[in-house]
């Protein structure tokens, strides 16, 4: 398994991304990446890189023709961790998707990071949670969810309390079920735009969808990541020509 924050898989990424020392400090950091590998040179050069500032009063509604809903179809399945030294990942079996825009995106993965990569109207959250998918024609989309410190979750204790704590080391545990909806906030108004993977190669394939409602989790579960990951959010990038889009409908639970 690669050891990628907002990535995927062998099968998605560039084998430079598996084999080169990168990471959030020092000569391997974001502003180095691009140095690290020529096929990293999408992390200087794109102009369609995530994560971006999200400016609230600059964002333009969905046609309301387009087919704006994200409508979410995850399924219960065996909690199966890796700690990949970038971030902890959740794997996740086949049978999950999004869709939108018409397109189906099957989930893969979801990871996390600490502070959030994204913000909002300049201002960054706790954590962020990135909920990874694609396509069977190979298109990525990624839904991104903010955490909050609030009350404590019990839905996001139980990936914790299985958390592997060396880089490598793998927890399959066919026994504890989870249902990555449940780390979903339940107004699901979201904002959207193309973007990039947020990790080397920094490939700009990737469709966003960040919801404006924060999760609460606890300070204290906040601390066990930080604990293991204290920095691995990658730096706002420029928005460039790019638009934001605001749902104009959502689902709710």
């Amino acid at each position: 398994m690669t050891a990628l924050g907002t990535s995927v898989s062998n099968c998605v990424t560039s084998p430079a991304a598996a084999t080169t020392n990168w990471g959030y400090i020092g000569k391997q950091g974001p502003e180095y990446w691009a140095k690290l590998s020529p096929d990293f040179e999408l992390c200087y050069t794109g102009k369609r890189q995530t994560p971006i500032d999200l400016q609230v009063s600059s964002v333009k509604s969905l046609d309301k023709n387009n087919q704006d809903l994200l409508v979410v179809k995850y399924q219960p399945t065996p909690l199966n961790l890796i700690n990949n030294g970038k971030t902890i990942q959740v794997n996740y079996q086949p049978g999950s998707f999004i869709e939108s825009d018409r397109q189906i995106y099957h989930l893969l993965q979801f990871h996390f990071h600490h502070p959030s990569e994204h913000h909002i109207n300049g201002e960054e959250y706790d954590m962020e949670l990135h909920f990874v998918h694609r396509s069977q024609a190979g298109d990525l989309a990624v839904v991104g969810v903010f955490l909050k410190a609030g009350d404590f979750n019990p839905n996001l204790q139980t990936i914790w309390d299985a958390i592997p704590q060396k880089p490598g080391e793998e927890n399959r545990l066919k026994d504890s079920i989870i249902n990555a909806s449940v780390l979903l906030p339940a107004e699901r108004r979201f904002l959207t735009y193309s973007g990039s993977l947020t990790t080397p190669p920094c490939s700009e394939n990737v469709k966003w969808y960040i919801m404006e409602t924060p999760i609460q989790v606890s300070r204290e579960q906040i601390a066990k990541f930080t604990q293991l990951f204290p920095d691995n959010a990658r730096p706002i990038q420029a928005l460039n020509q790019r638009v934001v889009f605001e749902s104009t409908n959502a689902e709710k639970t």
